[in-house]
């Protein structure tokens, strides 16, 4: 009789599901239509109370994994007990059970560091109870930090393999040493910019390329025709997460200098994050309450019905004190499929999908005076935005379109013998 089963990759990631990264749960699910079977682990449960409602067709298994020290020796040993490992009536009986275990302590004996020694928990606690009976014969990790920590101790504990794909600040809050020792280890390395792909070529062993395979979106959803022309009170639109990358201060500054020209607008902002509320207290500070509204964080539906009201979309991301910085943030290819014109800075991979006065406005980050500037530009500039808006479409349309992207990510897996 022939066995039927299929080989599971397993996802390795941080959260599932989760509202911000629907460019992770759009590539599982392609990758399920190109018939890759999936196992999702995740390392913790979703914060949020709703999701985007393609989650919905995702058909892939979902483990997650305990989030704390305690959870995992609980989980696995029955005990809270730091010695609990080595009590467990198969030590010293079981030998690869035993050599799993003594490489766990030697990581906590080595570094001390309670993050690594949870991961490395994390990663026993896939082998003993998740690989049994799964067929999973290989892990990914979304992110070069914690998910490719768990993902590489799954491998040394398991003696699978590992691959990951690297972002934003995953790859600049580290030292460059470590993010080197997981590529020498790694089957692969995937990152989703050009311009994260040099860096990180940069400090690989020479043997060991990384593959740029842009995020892409979806152009059925994003997609829109609209009048290319405006008129005030213009609609100016964000969707960003609340934190220091998002240069959102920036935006606000030249929204302000938009109201003292007498430019006549509203504001609407969606997302959220660790740094709403001191974030938010900018547009009391600047006089902006009357113009501006915080939506909180929306579903797709939602959030299309805003970018079709939109005659302008803003962003002002830049580097953060820590080295975080977006790759190419979504959003902006998503307003640019929905024929809203972007105002944006130069930062990290963004020139690699908007041309400065061809599909897009582009200026420094944290110079809130040429934000302004272009944004005024952008919005009467009648004849710029009838050129400006369908080049950009046509530019999401060459370079950012997910399904092409997701069979060049299937590619790459095929080439190291992953395949559907």
């Amino acid at each position: 009789m022939t066995d039927t089963k299929k080989p599971v990759l397993a996802m390795i990631l941080k959260g599932y599901p989760r509202i911000s990264e629907t460019f992770i749960s759009n590539e599982i699910r392609l990758l399920e239509q190109r018939g890759v079977k999936i196992h999702i682990i995740s390392m913790r449960k979703p914060r949020e109370n709703f999701t985007h409602k393609s989650i919905a067709e995702i058909k892939a298994e979902v483990s997650y994994l305990p989030s704390t020290v305690e959870g995992c020796l609980e989980e696995l040993f029955g005990s809270t007990d730091m010695d609990a490992g080595l009590k467990d009536e198969r030590y010293g009986k079981d030998k690869e059970f035993t050599q799993r275990i003594d490489k766990i302590w030697n990581v906590y004996r080595e570094t001390g560091s309670e993050a690594s020694f949870k991961h490395m928990l994390q990663g026993e606690y896939i082998v003993e109870k998740i690989l049994p009976g799964s067929d999973i014969f290989h892990f990914h990790a979304h992110f070069a930090h914690s998910p490719c920590s768990v993902a590489r101790n799954a491998s040394r504990l398991s003696g699978l393999p590992f691959s990951f794909t690297a972002h934003a600040k995953d790859i600049y809050t580290q030292k460059p040493e470590k993010i080197t020792a997981k590529i020498s280890e790694a089957k692969f390395a995937v990152t989703c910019t050009g311009y994260n792909c040099d860096y990180l070529q940069s400090i690989a062993p020479a043997d060991k390329p990384v593959h740029k395979v842009y995020h892409g979106i979806d152009l059925k959803l994003f997609s829109s025709d609209k009048e290319f022309t405006c008129s005030g009170p213009y609609e100016i639109f964000t969707v960003a997460r609340f934190t220091t990358k998002k240069g959102l201060p920036t935006v606000f500054r030249a929204l302000k200098k938009l109201k003292e020209k007498g430019v006549d607008f509203n504001y609407s902002i969606v997302g959220d994050g660790d740094e709403r509320e001191e974030t938010l207290k900018l547009l009391d500070e600047l006089e902006l309450n009357d113009r501006c509204k915080w939506l909180g964080t929306k579903p797709h539906e939602e959030v299309l019905e805003h970018y079709r009201k939109a005659d302008l979309f803003a962003l002002g991301c830049e580097i953060a004190p820590n080295g975080d910085r977006d790759g190419i943030p979504n959003v902006l290819a998503e307003s640019m499929a929905m024929s809203v014109p972007v105002v944006t800075t130069t930062v990290s991979g963004i020139p690699e999908l908007i041309e400065n006065g061809r599909t897009g406005l582009l200026v420094e980050p944290g110079d809130a005076d040429s934000m302004a500037d272009a944004m005024e530009r952008m919005l009467t500039d009648q004849e710029l935005r009838k050129s400006l808006i369908p080049a950009a479409k046509e530019r999401v349309h060459e370079i950012f379109d997910n399904r092409y992207w997701i069979n060049k990510l299937a590619d790459v897996y095929e080439q190291y013998g992953i395949k559907a």
